[in-house]
């Protein structure tokens, strides 16, 4: 089992990226994914998960209206849609899978997890 996130990069404040988590050896549809970021120095913290049951999704409440995830199970990719982008939204940014039909932003009930991709918003 494999995730593999990309699309970090460096972004101006204001500015969007897309991040993708392509997986390999699971079927996405069947697992409910969330995202979680890192910034040095703090803790992993969840901020948007999608469910495989109903695909009902949570945000955290330091993106809600600005971020925005989704799942294309023919890709076997999910995605995190980012705008407005702010310097404290950077951090490495990692996907993650569990087998749990409810969303979760708790990082202990996921099983799966990807490497990881560096966000950085700054001018």
């Amino acid at each position: 089992v494999q995730l593999q996130a990309s699309g970090g990069g460096l972004v101006q404040p204001g500015g969007s990226l897309r991040l993708s988590c392509a997986a390999a050896g699971l079927r996405l549809k069947s697992y409910t994914i969330g995202w979680f970021r890192q910034a040095p120095g703090k803790e992993r913290e969840g901020i948007a998960c999608i469910s495989r049951t109903a695909g009902r999704t949570d945000y955290a409440d330091s993106v809600k209206a600005r971020f925005t995830i989704s799942s294309d199970n023919p890709k076997n990719t999910a995605y995190l849609q980012m705008n407005s982008l702010k310097p404290e939204d950077t951090a490495r940014y990692y996907c993650a899978a569990t087998v749990r039909g409810l969303c979760s932003r708790d990082r202990s009930n996921y099983q799966y997890w990807g490497q990881g991709t560096l966000v950085t918003v700054s001018s």
